[in-house]
């Protein structure tokens, strides 16, 4: 049975996520895993400052087309 794309896809990422991983401990692989760059703003407040930038802008439409 012939792969699909999907699968073909999939199969190459795992081939080259396991030949990154040849050679190195697991202590290396586990280190390189736990160090990746996080965002040093939270989800929370990145979610707030859109509220009031996105709702401060709909507010104001509002208020040009409808109170003019």
């Amino acid at each position: 049975m012939a792969q699909t794309l999907e699968q073909r896809k999939r199969n190459a990422k795992f081939a080259k996520e396991q030949e990154l991983r040849r050679g190195k401990s697991e202590a290396e692989i586990k280190k390189r895993v736990k160090d990746a760059p996080k965002s040093p703003v939270s989800p929370f407040w990145l979610g707030v400052f859109a509220f009031i930038v996105f709702g401060g802008l709909v507010f104001e439409i509002i208020s040009r087309v409808f109170f003019r």
